[in-house]
């Protein structure tokens, strides 16, 4: 029977939850703002100036000046400045183009909110880990012993690694309305549905594992998700592209938002990254199962669905990496494939420990 204290705990970590999620939606409207105010920017309504001009000059073709891509404030006049960053696109037969201005496109207000939306997701963040923390607390073990502590940790990673990004100067903010809204959807999905009262492991879970295995399938998921993120956006951006290449009709809300994202080529550069990075980290995270397993039941390997399902998705980003470095594939042929090992994930996560019977299902819901 839990102690009034630990129930106190957790009551606490349940409101710090609460209001993180507050906190996440607040930040949200302000990306929202950022990406309205940044499409009405003088800026955002030259892009299709600029990429012609991007083009003219992958051609050979002396092209006029053109107009710039960031607008800065200086003792109250705008100065237009020039891009610094143009990067090779990912279809070797498309001339090079530009990053996007971002989410704010240039506009001052926009970079305001930008910047305002920022601090809020850090103090959500902070909130969030605080809640975290504090379930840990009151249940004496990892928070990570079900479906809603595992949701809660995962959009944790999500955030902190998003917010790491930034503080690593990474021109990342374009992710911001993404995570905010995805981080929001899931603490949602994990106060109503996933919801499980504090309680203590069985038996067979309480090990030092649970200390290595779970955490690593949370880190790996949460920079999985981030480069699945890029993987879509880059099938957007690169049709995008694909249309100014040959000067095809592209619709006024397609321009502003695709066009201020970073050109295809980074996009696909960045999820490559990060799922050339996590493989590994993956990798022993099904190990640390294994040996998990065959600890408490007695076998290394049994092909439960859980992890048959690892396996899966250890087999799509392996076919992704393999793809990438002997044939490659370098485009919309290796984004599906990461978008297919990310969905992998999730039928892992939430299709096995909600519809199907497994050895894990005692720390599911």
């Amino acid at each position: 029977m839990m102690l009034a204290a630990d129930q106190g705990l957790a009551d606490a970590s349940n409101v710090l939850v609460y209001t993180a999620m507050a906190v996440y939606a607040l930040a949200f409207l302000a990306y929202v703002a950022e990406w309205i105010l940044g499409g009405r920017s003088r800026v955002a309504r030259t892009l299709a100036t600029l990429e012609a001009e991007a083009r003219d000059e992958a051609a050979g073709s002396a092209a006029p000046a053109g107009p710039a891509v960031t607008v800065r404030g200086r003792n109250g006049t705008s100065v237009l400045e020039r891009p610094k960053v143009v990067t090779r696109s990912a279809n070797p037969g498309r001339a090079d183009v530009p990053d996007g201005p971002g989410a704010a496109g240039g506009d001052e207000r926009g970079d305001t909110y930008g910047r305002i939306a920022v601090s809020l997701t850090t103090l959500a963040f902070l909130l969030h880990l605080g809640g975290v923390v504090t379930r840990a607390v009151a249940v004496e073990r990892g928070p990570w012993g079900n479906m809603y502590e595992f949701s809660t940790a995962f959009s944790m990673v999500v955030t902190g690694a998003f917010l790491t990004l930034l503080l690593l100067r990474r021109r990342m903010r374009w992710l911001g309305l993404i995570v905010a809204g995805t981080v929001l959807l899931d603490l949602g999905l994990a106060t109503t549905v996933l919801y499980t009262e504090t309680q203590q492991l069985v038996p067979a879970l309480d090990s030092i594992w649970m200390w290595i295995h779970v955490p690593l399938a949370i880190f790996c998921g949460g920079l999985l998700y981030l480069g699945a993120i890029s993987s879509v956006l880059f099938l957007f951006r690169d049709r995008y592209e694909a249309k100014l290449a040959v000067d095809a009709q592209i619709g006024t809300f397609s321009r502003s938002v695709l066009g201020r994202l970073p050109s295809s080529a980074t996009l696909d550069r960045f999820a490559y990254r990060i799922n050339a990075a996590v493989f590994p980290l993956w990798t022993f995270t099904i190990v640390a199962g294994a040996i998990w397993a065959e600890d408490a039941w007695g076998r290394y390997w049994d092909w439960d669905p859980k992890e048959t399902w690892a396996f899966i998705t250890w087999v799509a980003y392996a076919c992704y990496l393999h793809a990438r470095s002997t044939i490659g594939w370098k485009g919309r042929k290796a984004a599906y494939l990461a978008v297919a090992g990310f969905l992998c994930f999730l039928v892992n996560y939430y299709g096995v420990n909600i519809f199907f019977d497994s050895l894990h299902s005692y720390s599911g819901k």
